[in-house]
């Protein structure tokens, strides 16, 4: 029976005795011992809260569950391997472009043990640290030189910082954007001490509202990347060699690219090299998006900018680790090497027929009347190419429950998958899977249906 009161107080176990329950214990691989100590003591301090206010004492085995619920949620808020199925191959909620494994390999013995990050193995003196990267990078996209930060957003702000601070920027009213979780284009101007200069409207900006904008104080043109989102209809604006051969001696032309788009053919895009050779004299983009690689911003262009940024102070703020620096250079030499197609070229030239036999073969090993294939498209995501879709093939789920509570279902096995609802009904997209992953979603689903399945999928804990 049960006890309430103040006697029961003394009825809470102790957190050390609590630890040494098996239940929780296994819990310290995954969130280490002295963070499930926190947890079992919030547990403790709701369970004497709740008893000096009238209440029972729960009973030391409804204690260690709750300890355990806690435990398995805070295990949720991990960073997590998952399965995209949502189509969109570069989803920045996912992590956008997978690193390679053969990457990945290359990489470990640099992160794993001491490295030359910034040291000359010629001289035996400190180095600068950067590597081949300007190297390849230059090569690839045609630039003179080019400098690495953590992101693209960092690369806007170390421009504007250093080449504009105090100055008026030149930004169409079109492309004042804001992307992602808040980077706005006119409060980084401001943040950069640069004064912005509004010029056109918002669906026609022409060549002559920049050239009347300009005056003594101008001190560069940006163009913005108009990321996830792209205005119809009447619209129009100069393209960059317009813009470059109109731009007075003294005023820098930067255009930020965003999206990473190299050597790949993606409707709705411009290559970097396509800014470069126009006359752009920096660009800027991610590394982590169409070209494939980790986070990373990139700056490529003019090689006196290039330096002038590559000594500002800024740019210790923004500089990546070793573990980015060995894995771009990498990714960098697969590219140029061509050993193999670059992620977002790889996913969106997948034959319809090659997803439909992954998707008869997903079928066969379910219940009947539960799925079915069904056409869809698959997006680029990351900011680039918003309108374009391609063909693809999606598994879709034929259950009465909702399709919310399916879509948790999912994301609470091991590994968790992420789909999308469509006219009402959860869809697997077949195209942003990897090859490896068909079978753990077949094993996902059948244990979602009530089918037994082999070890190796089972609820996210």
């Amino acid at each position: 029976m049960k006890k309430s009161g103040p006697s029961s107080l003394a009825l809470l176990p102790q957190i050390e005795t609590l630890l040494q329950n098996e239940e929780l214990e296994i819990w310290f691989s995954r969130l280490s011992r002295p963070l499930v100590a926190r947890l079992a003591s919030e547990t403790i301090a709701e369970a004497r809260t709740a008893i000096q206010e009238g209440g029972e004492f729960p009973g030391e085995a409804a204690i260690v569950q709750a300890v355990s619920e806690r435990c398995r949620e805070t295990v949720r808020r991990r960073i997590h391997h998952l399965i995209n199925a949502t189509g969109v191959v570069l989803h920045t909620n996912l992590g956008r472009a997978p690193i390679s494994k053969a990457a990945w390999r290359s990489a470990e013995a640099v992160n794993t043990g001491f490295s030359n990050l910034e040291l000359d193995l010629k001289t035996g003196k400190r180095g600068k640290r950067k590597g081949i990267i300007p190297d390849l990078l230059s090569i690839l996209v045609g630039a003179q030189d080019a400098l690495m930060v953590n992101n693209n957003a960092a690369a806007v702000f170390l421009i504007l910082s250093a080449l504009a601070k105090g100055r008026e920027v030149i930004v169409s009213r079109g492309e004042q954007v804001q992307i992602g979780g808040g980077f706005r284009i006119p409060e980084i101007l401001a943040q950069t001490g640069a004064r912005m200069v509004e010029v056109g409207t918002t669906n026609i900006t022409r060549l002559e509202d920049y050239t009347n904008a300009f005056g003594p104080d101008t001190a560069m043109v940006l163009t913005v990347h108009a990321s996830n989102f792209r205005i119809r209809g009447f619209t129009g604006r100069p393209g960059i060699r317009q813009l470059a051969a109109s731009i007075p001696e003294g005023v820098l032309l930067v255009v930020d690219q965003g999206s990473g788009t190299t050597t790949e053919r993606i409707p709705g895009e411009q290559s970097v090299s396509h800014y470069l050779s126009s006359g752009a004299d920096l660009v800027s983009f991610s590394g982590d998006k169409v070209l494939g690689g980790p986070q990373a911003g990139f700056i490529v262009g003019d090689s006196e900018l290039i330096e002038i940024l590559s000594r500002h102070p800024l740019n210790r703020v923004f500089r990546p680790g070793k573990t980015i620096y060995s894995l771009m250079e990498e990714a960098l030499v697969v590219r140029l090497n061509r050993a193999a197609a670059p992620p977002v070229e790889a996913v969106l030239s997948l034959p319809v027929e090659q997803l439909r036999d992954r998707g008869e073969s997903l079928l066969n090993e379910l219940p009947p009347n539960t799925a079915s294939l069904v056409d869809s498209t698959v997006t680029t995501g990351g900011g680039s190419a918003p309108d374009e879709q391609f063909p693809s093939l999606s598994i879709e789920l034929l259950l009465k429950e909702k399709p919310e509570k399916i879509l948790a279902a999912l994301r609470r096995m091991d590994p968790p998958i992420v789909g999308t609802i469509v006219a009402g009904r959860v869809q697997l997209n077949l195209a942003t899977l990897l090859p490896e992953e068909i079978q753990l979603v077949g094993q996902s689903l059948k244990r979602l249906l009530g089918e037994p399945t082999p070890s190796g999928s089972t609820p996210c804990t």
